[in-house]
């Protein structure tokens, strides 16, 4: 959800898939652009990736547009362009039409915090994770269930996550009574109805958490993680990687060598970096 979002291959995004070529138009990359490495990503999603309107801090040129991308996915993908000899160059997509852009080959690969699930396996293929993003929950600091120690003492709560996520699908189902209300569209809106107290939790993973108390301080992060009362999600749920189409064996493997390269450490102080300057931490 980074993002952990559940992405299931409708009849809707499949049409996506055969027009997805025709819709992006001139951002489509010839075969001849063999130096070019096109990364797409939602440039909506702090502090995986957002828009900005310079190159501070080591922003890109967003392809087609006045506008820039960062955030630790635009990191992680000018590592793996420099270290592998590419220009790169970012494609602002939809979340839905991120997998279709990859199936099709009018993207190279995703980086967009995108989680390695089974589902998503049979239609593109992955890198190895370069992020393992646990499941948390956040709640007003001064609230009733600020002081929550695991899943039992949520139980009864007013809560919401995004939607097409497991924060929503899988996670929110597991307090005891909750009351769950309509899944929000974005990041942003969910806490946008957590911080207006229309909902007393919101599930989400660690570094969106970490972002959001950033941008609003009265909120307390509540972390179960070594707990025997945690969300229970698969090990799937949580890795996030790199997809490319299916076969593309050179690319994956070229990636791989860069991750492999990487350690926990350094993934943990490039979040740190990214959320650092996110946009609503200023």
């Amino acid at each position: 959800m980074r993002k952990n979002k559940m992405w299931k291959m409708t009849t809707a995004s499949l049409a996506a898939a055969a027009m997805v070529c025709t819709a992006l138009g001139a951002q489509t990359v010839s075969a001849d652009d063999t130096n070019v490495l096109k990364v797409a990503m939602e440039c909506g999603y702090a502090p995986y990736n957002w828009t900005q309107s310079d190159d501070s801090n080591g922003a890109v040129p967003i392809a087609d547009s006045n506008d820039y991308a960062y955030g630790y996915d635009v990191m992680i993908a000018k590592k793996i362009a420099d270290e592998l000899g590419y220009e790169l160059q970012i494609v602002k997509l939809d979340w839905d039409s991120l997998v279709p852009a990859v199936m099709s080959g009018t993207v190279d690969c995703v980086i967009a915090g995108q989680s390695i699930t089974s589902e998503r396996l049979q239609m593109v293929d992955f890198s190895e994770p370069y992020y393992y993003a646990s499941v948390v929950g956040l709640v007003k600091g001064d609230g009733d269930y600020a002081d929550a120690a695991g899943l039992a003492d949520l139980e009864g709560a007013t809560c919401t996550s995004q939607l097409g996520t497991i924060w929503y699908d899988v996670c929110l189902p597991q307090i005891k009574d909750a009351n769950i209300q309509p899944a929000q569209e974005s990041a942003p809106a969910m806490l946008v109805a957590l911080e207006s107290g229309r909902t007393d939790l919101i599930v989400t993973d660690m570094p969106t958490a970490m972002a959001a108390c950033v941008a609003y301080p009265d909120l307390k992060l509540l972390d179960f993680s070594g707990t025997d009362d945690d969300f229970e999600v698969s090990e799937e749920e949580i890795n996030i990687g790199i997809s490319v189409q299916k076969g593309n064996t050179e690319l994956l493997d070229g990636i791989n060598s860069v991750l492999s390269e990487m350690t926990t450490d350094d993934y943990n102080a490039m979040m740190d970096d990214a959320i650092a300057v996110q946009p609503l931490s200023e």
